[in-house]
């Protein structure tokens, strides 16, 4: 049966595509108030600054720019004037001279609201989460002066998509902080739904993801996670429907796409590969469509195909434990026990709570005959999960290879009376082996 734990990493992905430049709050022409509005810094705008900020007003970045030169020159502390200048290059795309004007108005004047929080959103576009969140959290602490609630609220809903993928809860408390300064938005209900969900209070997602679709029923973003949430639950042919009826509307959509192969392939059914073979045509760099893509052709019996996959994707990560033990399963169906035993002993050795990795190594290293390493991979597996008829067969052969009948012959019983006539091979040489240990001790 295929599994899920890409599944809802690989529809945040693409909900989450752009980062913070796609969020309402963060996008870049809301990113800060006009400067002209009077609230980019306490003190009064001299006349060259207040022209310049009459440009910025119209948009016209280079005329703002041509005036506020001059004047930086002669006075580099201007909190104001160094805030314009950073919002002019942020409306240019100049990241970095952006950046470096709006850190200078944040040094001149550490108490000014609009430098901290146009900072912090230009951080957070690029990735510089630990800086933003720090720039965001001192603008949540000051007065936004003419700004006003409503874009302090912008502040507080940074910081509530930077801490959703750490502290779910601080999330929460962030989004909370935000309502009481302005509206709920349909983007503030998304999150609130994915919050709930990654707290696994799924009838509180539910319903708000409900909540979104009922106003906008084209939603690609609450469809996805309307059906990831019926995925947790298994109920998948009402998430089938749910997606196929999101996919007439946005028929490309890859997050949906994706849902769409998943839950397929949790019913059997065979269109799941040849979707998820098209989605990834499409993205052929995505490591999630790619890592789906393998996992499916491994289910599906082709397990060379599938590890051309992973081991494209060990080159780009190659301390990965999961992608090992995966590579290191599809080694052990082509019977190349050597390298599987490689790749199972780095995963283990990565991540030693990992049960597949145990069970994989104990399997190799039976192969390999090994079988000190392979009673050790069984007792670490144990840690973390019950024994089955095939780890019961092969803790007897590992001790019986040891000579260590007693114990040998006591596992070839658990394996007998667990196995109830499903592996006729391994039973009838159990038997065997039993017949000639018991009669021998």
């Amino acid at each position: 049966m295929f599994r899920f734990a890409l599944l809802l990493p690989l529809a945040l992905l693409f909900a989450s595509a752009g980062g913070f430049a796609q969020d309402s709050a963060l996008n870049q022409k809301e990113q800060a108030p006009a400067a002209s509005s009077g609230a980019a810094a306490p003190q009064p705008a001299s006349e060259p600054v207040a022209s310049a900020e009459a440009d910025l007003a119209k948009s016209e970045w280079k005329a703002a720019q041509a005036k506020l030169e001059p004047w930086l020159a002669a006075h580099p502390a201007d909190s104001r004037a160094l805030f314009d200048m950073g919002y002019a290059a942020d409306a240019q795309n100049r990241i970095d001279d952006a950046e470096g004007f709006y850190r200078r108005a944040v040094e001149a004047d550490p108490q000014s609201f609009l430098a901290h929080l146009s900072l912090g959103l230009l951080l957070a576009r690029q990735n510089k989460l630990s800086d933003a969140r720090s720039e965001l959290a001192a603008a949540t602490s000051l007065d936004p002066g003419d700004a006003g609630p409503a874009v302090k609220a912008r502040a507080w809903r940074a910081l509530a998509q930077i801490d959703r993928n750490s502290d779910a809860t601080e999330a929460s408390n962030d989004l909370l902080e935000a309502l009481k300064l302005s509206p709920e938005t349909p983007d503030d209900t998304l999150l609130a739904a994915n919050l709930a969900d990654q707290a696994g209070e799924y009838a509180a997602a539910e319903t708000a993801y409900r909540r979104v679709l009922a106003k906008n029923p084209k939603s690609a973003l609450a469809n996805a996670g309307l059906a990831h949430l019926l995925i947790v639950r298994k109920l998948y042919p009402e998430a089938e429907a749910l997606v196929r009826a999101a996919l007439e509307q946005t028929p490309d959509d890859p997050a949906l796409t994706a849902q769409l192969a998943a839950v397929l392939a949790a019913q059997d059914k065979a269109e799941a590969l040849p979707l998820i073979q098209k989605l990834h045509d499409a993205h052929p760099s995505d490591p999630d469509i790619t890592r789906m893509l393998a996992e499916l052709l491994a289910e599906a019996g082709d397990p060379a195909g599938s590890d051309l996959l992973y081991v494209g994707l060990l080159a780009a990560s190659p301390n990965d434990p999961s992608l090992l033990i995966d590579h290191g399963q599809n080694l052990t169906r082509q019977l190349k026990f050597v390298p599987a035993f490689a790749a199972f002993d780095k995963a283990t050795r990565l991540d030693p709570a990992n049960a597949d990795g145990w069970s994989g190594l104990a399997f190799a290293a039976s192969r390999t005959n090994q079988p000190s390493i392979t009673l050790h991979a069984l007792t670490m597996r144990s840690k973390y999960l019950p024994e089955v008829p095939s780890t019961y067969f092969l803790w007897a052969t590992a001790y019986d290879t040891l000579h260590q009948k007693a114990a040998a012959a006591s596992y070839y019983h658990h394996f007998l009376d667990s196995s109830a006539g499903k592996f006729p091979d391994q039973e009838w040489q159990a038997r065997q082996r039993i017949k000639l240990l018991e009669n021998k001790q």
